[in-house]
């Protein structure tokens, strides 16, 4: 079965020339590696994680694969996007092994996503490191570093020869409501990765206080910064003629959204047009007239439609284990505009300047209201420079020469980034900026 989806090696490796794009002219501070990533989603149907966003550039001067999710089990039965997350994982599967653009390789393995069961589990093992070690082969991956992203890759690290392991905790896996996998399962594997990882890097600045990892790494999350502090041309036609003023939010709706909070306050403020851009869950349902949702939209094109954003949002439900330890780089990207940002108390933002935050739903419509009466250049300003030297090609850098000192065994327990600490500040901003938060 895996030789039938396998196409042929030099079809594969034609044209090895990396793409000409800003990324080439710029180092990372690590080549001639082959870098294996296993990944917590897939490359496919979401807009960049910080992976995507990382190794994309690692990829110039370096052998990547991207492993999409081998998932964390089956979704439960009684879910009901069952059925489209299975015909999605069967849409991907088909594609099997492609070279994407980006001039990396991105496999989604066949795999059996039954960790629960010792049989099924091992079968699962046998089948992955079996593709694995024949795409290896093909592309001439040895002694790979192996960037681990997702707890169920435990049962694989051991098997692939790496010459390092890196474990990036981007969220509290066991409280994902996505799988029917048993909490108690998924801690077991986050604590194997931990012990057999060289450094152990947190997307979250929750996630990494909370931590008690001695070799822990506080990854802080970027953004593409001119793609969105560059104000589109033109406006999408499909929102043009939604009227001012806009809430926009973009990405994925599941059980993290607070739905009650926006019916609400669409009911109260019914001058108000919402724009929900990105994938809705069947959990989600909008009943309010002023709530526009359109599917996800390409990346290249979000800032068409941010345009027609005067307040960007982050209603998502604040009693959720799962989202209080979110790091969510779309607020970063709605920093990157300069526009104003309306957030739940995530805290990761906590601190940020230029970020209103709400608690109640009448907070929620004090901050939108104050946003769109109050805001000046000076707020705008402020927003940008939080963000503005917070690039993922500083962190792609940040990165290679994390990997780049592991493997010359210079990244001592407790050396908590290159610098021997933790940023406290964002970049950019200083402690009486931060002090002024509102």
């Amino acid at each position: 079965m895996v030789a039938a989806r396998m196409q042929s090696k030099r079809s594969l490796m034609i044209d090895q020339k990396k793409p000409d794009s800003p990324l080439n002219k710029a180092g990372y501070g690590l080549s001639g590696e082959s870098i294996i990533c296993f990944a917590g989603e897939d490359w496919w149907y979401h807009h960049p994680h910080s992976k995507n966003h990382i190794l994309k550039r690692l990829a110039t001067q370096n052998k990547v694969l991207f492993v999409n999710s081998i998932t964390m089990g089956l979704p439960s039965a009684s879910n009901p996007d069952f059925f489209l997350k299975i015909w999605r994982k069967l849409r991907s599967y088909i594609r099997w092994l492609r070279r994407v653009p980006e001039a990396l390789y991105v496999l989604t393995p066949i795999s059996v996503p039954i960790y629960g069961s010792r049989i099924g589990r091992a079968l699962n093992r046998w089948l992955l490191l079996l593709q694995l070690h024949f795409i290896m082969l093909v592309l001439g991956m040895r002694r790979p570093v192996v960037w681990v992203a997702i707890p169920t890759a435990a049962d694989l690290v051991d098997s692939l020869e790496a010459k390092l392991i890196l474990y990036q905790v981007s969220d509290k896996y066991e409280a994902n409501e996505d799988s029917a996998l048993s909490a108690k399962i998924i801690r077991e594997m986050d604590q194997q990765l931990k012990q057999r990882a060289a450094v152990v890097m947190y997307s979250g600045r929750k996630l990494f206080e909370e931590s008690d990892v001695p070799h822990r790494y506080f990854l802080e999350q970027a953004v593409d910064f001119d793609r969105f502090a560059t104000e589109a041309p033109d406006t999408a036609a499909e929102v043009a003629g939604i009227p001012r003023p806009v809430l926009g939010y973009f990405g994925a709706m599941d059980y993290v959204m607070d739905v009650p909070l926006m019916e609400e306050v669409a009911r109260r403020r019914p001058q108000w047009r919402w724009l929900m851009i990105g994938r809705k869950s069947n959990l989600v349902q909008f009943k309010s007239p002023n709530i526009h949702h359109i599917k996800t939209r390409p990346y290249a094109d979000l800032p068409r439609y941010m345009r027609h954003v005067d307040v960007f949002v982050l209603p998502w439900n604040q009693s959720n284990t799962f989202t209080s330890y979110g790091s969510a780089i779309k607020v970063r990207e709605y920093l990157a505009t300069g526009k104003p940002v309306v957030i739940s108390p995530l805290y990761e933002y906590l601190k940020t300047p230029g970020v209103r935050i709400y608690r109640t739903t009448e907070e929620f419509i004090a901050a939108v209201e104050s946003a769109l009466r109050e805001d000046t250049p000076a707020d705008r300003a402020l927003r940008q420079s939080v963000v503005r030297n917070c690039t993922w090609d500083i962190r792609a850098k940040e990165v290679g020469e994390l990997i780049a000192k592991c493997l010359k065994g210079q990244f001592p327990p407790g050396d908590l980034s290159l610098n021997g600490g933790v940023r406290e500040e964002l970049p950019g901003v200083t402690s009486r900026q931060q002090a002024s938060t509102g």
